[in-house]
């Protein structure tokens, strides 16, 4: 990501295809061959400048998973939360936000313990909770914001 959008490859033709933070979670075509980009269905590793873009940009309920390497149930809910991007595609965008790298942004979250999720509707939290959940929860909580 730059401060443009976020660049993905064609999986027909291999072209990067820039997409903006706004537009990450609507299908598009290839710039170069018009074959379909799927909406993300990927967990996007995010600094503070794609965090800011991406939650100021975003037309749906974004989910932040707070982690650490170090960290074992940050570990343990890594593919619930790789699992919720999948199902949640096209309906939320799902965020991963090292709190090593990046300690002012889980301080400006007020981020103590972790894995620490938040999810946020229109730049706001709208729920927050530490520890690790099932994707089955993180859904429900995607769900719900978005209505």
């Amino acid at each position: 990501m730059d401060g443009q959008g976020l660049i993905r490859r064609c999986a027909s033709c291999g072209k990067k295809n820039r997409i903006p933070a706004g537009r990450l979670a609507d299908a598009g075509r290839c710039g170069a061959c018009r074959a379909p980009l799927p909406a993300l269905a990927e967990p996007i590793e995010a600094d503070p400048a794609l965090f800011d873009q991406v939650v100021s940009q975003a037309k749906v309920p974004v989910l932040v998973d707070f982690w650490a390497a170090w960290c074992g149930p940050c570990r343990m809910v890594a593919p619930e939360v790789k699992k919720t991007a999948g199902e949640m595609a096209g309906r939320a965008i799902v965020l991963k936000v090292d709190t090593e790298a990046w300690p002012a942004l889980a301080e400006r979250f007020r981020v103590m313990s972790i894995p620490n999720l938040v999810v946020l509707k229109d730049g706001r939290v709208v729920r927050q909770q530490p520890g690790a959940v099932d994707h089955h929860q993180m859904t429900a909580w995607l769900r719900e914001a978005g209505s």
